[in-house]
This record gives structure tokens, C-alpha cells and sequence, in this order.
């Protein structure tokens, strides 16, 4: 399977481009594929292509220093990652691994900078897609000192939920909801810790499922303030 400007124009970041820095990017790209739980991107290691990730889920992951799995953040299909080097060059800090079997497609920085040189907004989605994942660490960061469980819990659910829901304070979803265990990993608890909180939130119907990837948020108002400390399981 080749790389296609049709292929490049499913990822946000690309599509718009002008038919000649499409097909530019798409002589450059690679598509390779990875089993589940392979590493994409390795800690450590220069990176030197922007990953975009066309099937599967990703995940960045770090390990504390006892070695313990901590999980940072999610890329759907669409999304890329990989980026923060190409402004220093330098390693990349986290591993992202596939969580399910996943179709990326590799473009070298160099070919990314000659594009962005004729269309420099596409560094400032860069930039901006950078300074919301740098918010979104730290504050993934601050729910590890909770010490309330299942408020870390619900603050990692809270999250979760698209901006615009939160502002309307009605109902909410969330799409492609992570496992227990992922949530588990990106908290530092335990998968029955997680299981027993998300069977208060369902006896109270504060949440439910709505089959197996999407969750509904029946009650906002209470998410939220269990996610506050203002009120507990």
C-alpha cells in the first residue's frame, strides 16, 4: 500500500494543503504497521519523521522510577504524534505503543519543514496541538497525588469529555472510552480498583454504558463535583 495524497488528506493536520505539497509529502511517506503493544516511538531515542496514525490506537506511556506503566495520553486515528522534536531534534521523551494493531504513516521531518515552509499555519497547529498535550500531561501529572481514589478516578473521566458538553452541563459521551485498564495504568491503581469505582458511578447513575466502546455521562453535575472533591462515592 502506497502512500496517496488521497491517503494524507484523512489526517486534519494535512488536508488543505495545495496538490503539490500533498504529493511532495506522499513521495516522501512510508506506511508501516505494528502489532498490539509494539512500541512505535521509543523513549529515548531521535526521532526523525512525524508519525500520523491512519488505523488502531496509540498511547504515549512513561515508567516510574519502580518501574511502574504510567499512561499520558491517547492518538486516534487522524491524530499524529512525534512532533516535539521536530522543533529541537532532540529524543523522544515518552514511548508511544499500540494499544490494537495500528496503520501509520511515517513522513520525515525534513518533508514536513519544506511544507510548512509555504504554509506556516501549519506549524502553528503544531504548536498548538503541542501546548494542549503539555496541559493535558501535567494535569494527567496532578492526578497522581489525589489521594482520594475515586476522585482520581473521576477527574481522569472528566477529562475525558469533550469541551463543549462540559460547558452545556446536560449529558455527556465519550467515544472510544479507555479500558479499566488503561485508565488503571494512567493513574497508578489498580484495573479492580477502577472496575469498583465505575460500579458506583453506574449504581448512581451518574454513568452507563452504551455498548462497548462509548460511555454515556448521565449526570455532569455529579461527575463534576466527585472530580472537585466536593462530594464522594
Amino acid at each position: 500500500m502506497a502512500v496517496t495524497p488521497e491517503l494524507l488528506k484523512s489526517f486534519p493536520l494535512l488536508n488543505g494543503l495545495a496538490p503539490e505539497s500533498m504529493l511532495d509529502l506522499a513521495e516522501d511517506g512510508v506506511i508501516q504497521k505494528y502489532s498490539r503493544r509494539a512500541i512505535v516511538l521509543a523513549a529515548g531515542e531521535v526521532t526523525k519523521n512525524l508519525c500520523f496514525l491512519f488505523e488502531g490506537r496509540l498511547q504515549g506511556v512513561d515508567f516510574t522510577i519502580d518501574g511502574r506503566e504510567v499512561g499520558l495520553y491517547f492518538v486516534e486515528p487522524g491524530g499524529f504524534c512525534g512532533e516535539l522534536a521536530l522543533f529541537d531534534d532532540g529524543t523522544q521523551p515518552e514511548h508511544v505503543m499500540a494499544l490494537t494493531p495500528v496503520v501509520v504513516v511515517m513522513i520525515p521531518f525534513t518533508s514536513i519543514r519544506k511544507v510548512t515552509n509555504r504554509n506556516p499555519e501549519i506549524f502553528s497547529a503544531l504548536g498548538a496541538k503541542l501546548a494542549n498535550k503539555v496541559r493535558q500531561m501535567t494535569f494527567q501529572r496532578s492526578l497522581l497525588g489525589l489521594p482520594n481514589i475515586a476522585q482520581r478516578v473521576c477527574c481522569q473521566l472528566w477529562l475525558l469529555i469533550p469541551q463543549r458538553q462540559k460547558e452545556k452541563m446536560q449529558s455527556g459521551e465519550v467515544v472510544n472510552t479507555p479500558t479499566h485498564m488503561e485508565i488503571a495504568i494512567m493513574l497508578s491503581i489498580s484495573r479492580e480498583t477502577v472496575t469498583r469505582v465505575f460500579q458506583n458511578l453506574q449504581n448512581q447513575g451518574i454513568v452507563r454504558r452504551d455498548g462497548g466502546s462509548r460511555l454515556i455521562i448521565s449526570d455532569l453535575a455529579s461527575l463534576k463535583a466527585l472530580a472537585e472533591g466536593i462530594s464522594e462515592l
